[in-house]
């Protein structure tokens, strides 16, 4: 075990601890039925979604943004796993284009999701700061995003706070490298994650002024540019015209 001191809000010293943790197959079993989440754990998540999924198609080779896929990594417990709320696959599997069920790491090109997302719900707040990331860290999983838009965390925890982010480093450690509501880094997306209201936005810059695009966003941007370009052309065409009758 290593503790590693850190200065807290109040300016005492706080502990951050890594620890081993042993897979827990009988706890981490998968519930058969979904379930039921509030309006605004569907918004953010679909919001993460779109964003991620525009990115993904910019994005060399087999790259694909998945929600709610059963992500498995113990063979001798088949039921074990996690359901992200997002996750970036890459490469994902053949079978993504026609039927993936679900993501069985010990099978043939079936790899560890490279980015994840938990959205922190009303109904179930306390996993997502107490335990989540135990099933993450044995899945092997690079970085995973715990967002709590709505601020739902237990104060028991040190929360609630918007953006948790855990990453996974050289020595396989999974460490809580950010636990506060200011941007942090991605490595895995290489881009910039910041809370703003009930929506998570993923930009270029830390000060969120190169923002990601979804899919509808980049086609009413690329609409309302070239509209610019008429109204200006027409412009100058007003323009020559009242200069030639002069």
């Amino acid at each position: 075990m290593q503790a590693i001191l850190e200065a807290n809000m109040f300016g005492h010293a706080s502990v951050s601890i890594r620890y081993p943790v042993p897979p827990n197959p009988e706890a981490w079993v998968i519930p058969e039925e979904p379930v039921p989440e509030a309006t605004a754990h569907d918004t953010a998540w679909r919001n993460i979604f779109a964003l991620l999924s525009a990115w993904a198609e910019r994005q060399p080779g087999r790259v694909r943004v998945v929600h709610d896929l059963a992500v498995r990594w113990l063979e001798q417990y088949p039921r074990t796993g996690i359901n992200p709320d997002v996750c970036v696959l890459d490469p994902a599997p053949d079978e993504i284009e026609d039927d993936l069920s679900s993501l069985c790491l010990w099978k043939p090109g079936h790899v560890t999701p490279r980015f994840c997302v938990e959205v922190v719900s009303q109904s179930h707040p306390h996993k997502d700061y107490t335990s989540i990331q135990e099933r993450y860290a044995s899945m092997g999983t690079p970085e995973l995003l715990v967002f709590d838009p709505l601020l739902y965390g237990p104060r028991s925890l040190g929360g609630p706070v918007k953006l948790q982010l855990w990453r996974r480093d050289t020595t396989r450690m999974f460490e809580r490298v950010h636990f506060g509501g200011d941007p942090v880094y991605s490595h895995a997306l290489d881009a910039w994650l910041i809370a703003e209201g009930r929506e998570l936005v993923i930009a270029a810059d830390r000060a969120g002024t190169q923002r990601w695009l979804t899919a509808l966003e980049q086609e009413r941007a690329a609409l309302e540019q070239e509209r610019a370009k008429r109204a200006e052309l027409e412009a100058e065409l007003e323009r020559l015209r009242a200069s030639s009758n002069t």
